[in-house]
């Protein structure tokens, strides 16, 4: 995919927005309370400066949507989302006033997750029978099913990754730190489109037993099985992809193990298809796992979901019981890992589609071997 999308449109934030009320609404929620975030990201186009000043969408069925913000950036917010009603504040003022009037002195509602403790205090305080729940917990699919136009921006972030990766496979590993790697990594993603580069994991030997090592200054050495992880956004929406690279040849058992990791990761994307439940992914990657005896080497879920944000609902884990349906996308990403040694892991993000999964990640998953 090459160019840029076409960008959304005030009806497609409005229409977002009516569906997000109507869902609060039939989960037994008077509104959902929004603070900067992905969700404002995604229900407005507004992306703030995320500071100590409250700045809130405040959305309840059948009323028009009401953004608190700041006088001073309220330019910037009308600019951004134009159809949006402003309440605005002043320095000096107290913005829970502001905003106590637009929430029902005993109501319930959703508060976006990343909302700061000290808004919602000061919120409570000035509502005190006013109840709040996490908008993860009450409506933990509100982003989940991606549309057209996301999963195409969703595509064209897998396509930047992978050519990331196949550029990475070219340049010399061994004898040169974690960090270094990873500084190409991030180069590669900028170069392919990415606006904003959240992580490149780069483990070298022991270091890729840990799934979430910071890269380090750690000399890559020969001999070495590498665990590269990384993403970031392209066109506003994730991308997140891993594969296991080895310095020079591999022994039996580390072929061994990749291989085990290449079977999970196959069998968890075969068990993607509608009406299968979360879960289900996650028991199909850990089977394979557990009967190649590295079942507790396998510590971490088997995907999450990607959007606006890299990590979002919904999750691949024992208990999630969630119905797969199509739009919604997540990685598939099984590991082993073992401590003192090494690491393995191999992920992809995966749309569920009518027929199944459908891969946004088509680098090669066999282990590669780099200089």
């Amino acid at each position: 995919m090459t160019g840029t999308p076409t960008a959304f449109t005030a009806g497609d934030y409005e229409a977002r927005m009516r569906r997000a009320a109507e869902a609060a609404t039939a989960a037994g929620l008077d509104g959902l309370l929004v603070a900067p975030g992905p969700d404002l990201v995604w229900l407005t186009g507004y992306r703030p400066v995320e500071t100590e000043r409250l700045t809130l969408l405040v959305l309840r069925a059948g009323q028009d949507p009401v953004l608190v913000v700041p006088t001073l950036e309220a330019p910037d917010a009308a600019a951004a989302a134009p159809t949006l009603t402003l309440r605005d504040w002043t320095d000096g003022k107290d913005p829970y006033e502001a905003t106590a009037s637009l929430v029902d002195a005993g109501g319930r509602f959703g508060v976006s997750d990343n909302g700061w403790a000290l808004h919602l205090l000061g919120l409570q305080k000035r509502l005190p029978d006013s109840r709040y729940v996490a908008l993860t917990d009450a409506l933990p699919m509100l982003r989940a099913v991606k549309d057209a136009a996301e999963l195409e921006r969703l595509a064209a972030a897998g396509e930047a990754a992978d050519a990331t990766y196949e550029e990475i496979r070219k340049v010399p590993f061994g004898g040169r730190r974690e960090t270094d790697v990873a500084a190409d990594i991030a180069d590669l993603l900028r170069q392919f489109g990415h606006s904003q580069v959240d992580f490149t994991i780069v483990a070298s030997g022991p270091n890729g037993a840990n799934p979430h090592h910071e890269a380090g200054d750690r000399v890559i050495e020969r001999g070495d099985m590498v665990v590269l992880d990384f993403g970031g956004l392209k066109h506003g929406y994730g991308s997140d992809t891993s594969r296991t690279v080895h310095v020079g040849e591999p022994d039996a058992e580390e072929r061994e193990v990749h291989d085990v990791v290449r079977a999970a990761q196959e069998a968890g994307v075969a068990a993607v298809r509608p009406g299968a439940a979360c879960q289900d992914v996650d028991r199909a990657a850990r089977a394979v796992v557990a009967e190649a005896g590295y079942g507790d080497r396998f510590i971490h879920r088997t995907g999450h979901g990607i959007g606006v944000t890299t990590h979002e609902p919904p999750y691949m884990i024992e208990g999630e019981e969630q119905p797969l349906v199509p739009g919604m996308c997540f990685s598939v990403e099984p590991g082993i890992y073992l401590p003192g040694r090494f690491g393995v892991r191999i992920e992809d993000i995966v749309t569920v589609t009518e027929e199944g999964g459908w891969r946004l990640n088509t680098t090669s998953r066999e282990m590669a071997i780099v200089d």
